[in-house]
């Protein structure tokens, strides 16, 4: 038997909304002199800093680097040039970068990394412009924000050049999380969708292979030995595109010549480590089996499934015993 793992990158929105007039904005032509096109009307902008996740960890670095990356090219593709200095505690700001724990209301989408007005005229500055960005990333991936969500504080929209910055959605990764493998519940939700595909079944099997998958199900439900939460349970469902975990019992396996079973899982790997720290999709394929032992390679691979290794794998699926294999194992 084989397992095949694959990753679902974590793909976030990098959001910008559309900056309006109100209490507290400052447009100003008088006393300009400079770039026209500098809507701030200031060629130096002072940077405050809100941190009200709940971290420890220094974000200035980061922001510097985001800001030296506009000072070295805002010229370039903003169309005026601009300099930052950060004071975190500055009373009145021109800008104010809060890093938080969520992101709520910048738009229809979710999963928001980041969130800044867009700004190109000197009607839309309300001082400070505020910066919202996730606390939870990992420090390339907080520069990356930083510089797309001040690219729109100075006018870009998404899709602008440098497109590599200015893209809506991108890949990003978070600080080290738990491995799938670490977790008591490696699933978003304990209640897990379930579709069985038994069209390869013949009739007078059907009902047996159907006690089958009703007894590997019920053992998980029941807490498969104490190696999964008590608080897993399963539906069954015809959508089989939607399913949390599909169940096929084919005329052949992708992995085995013989007789066997096959799985595939996928889930999310948003610390980029290599390892999925929570799955989305478990497929099994049974093939060549006896009916009388279909239970236990479903079984083996629900396993593992909740992340179970083979080194812990609860007695009854652990066994090459095919005797064991062929009882009611699950009782």
């Amino acid at each position: 038997m084989r397992v095949r793992v694959g990753v679902v990158a974590l793909l976030l929105v990098l959001s910008g909304c559309t900056a309006v007039l109100g209490p507290g904005a400052t447009p100003t032509e008088q006393g300009w002199t400079g770039d026209v096109d500098n809507h701030f009307r200031e060629s130096t902008l002072t940077v405050a800093v809100n941190v009200s996740a709940d971290t420890d960890r220094d974000f200035r670095p980061m922001l510097r680097d985001a800001l030296d990356y506009w000072e070295a090219n805002a010229e370039q593709y903003a169309e005026f040039p601009i300099e930052y200095v950060v004071d975190p505690d500055a009373e009145s700001p021109d800008l104010e970068v809060r890093f938080v724990d969520d992101i709520e209301q910048c738009g229809p989408e979710e999963h928001t990394a980041g969130c800044a007005p867009i700004i190109e005229t000197p009607e839309q500055v309300r001082r400070p412009v505020t910066v919202r960005v996730r606390a939870s990333y990992s420090e390339s991936s907080t520069v990356s924000v930083l510089k797309h969500e001040l690219g729109h504080t100075l006018g870009l929209r998404h899709g602008d050049a440098p497109e590599t910055v200015m893209q809506q959605r991108s890949q990003l990764t978070t600080l080290p999380q738990p491995d799938a493998t670490e977790r008591a519940m490696p699933w978003a939700d304990p209640e897990l969708s379930v579709y069985v595909d038994d069209t390869n079944v013949s009739r007078r099997e059907r009902d047996e292979t159907e006690r089958q998958v009703a007894g590997a199900l019920g053992y998980f439900a029941d807490g498969a030995d104490g190696t999964v939460p008590d608080n897993v349970s399963f539906v069954r469902t015809e959508n089989r595109t939607a399913a949390d975990v599909t169940i096929v019992f084919a005329e052949s396996a992708p992995c085995t010549n013989g007789g066997g079973s096959c799985g595939s899982i996928r889930g999310r790997d948003p610390d980029g480590d290599g390892a999925l720290e929570t799955y989305t999709r478990l497929d099994i394929v049974v093939a060549g089996v006896d009916p009388e032992a279909r239970g236990w390679h479903v079984g083996f691979w629900l396993a593992r499934g909740f992340g179970v290794t083979e080194s812990e794998l609860p007695e009854p699926l652990a066994t090459d015993d095919p005797a064991v294999r062929r009882s009611e194992w699950w009782e």
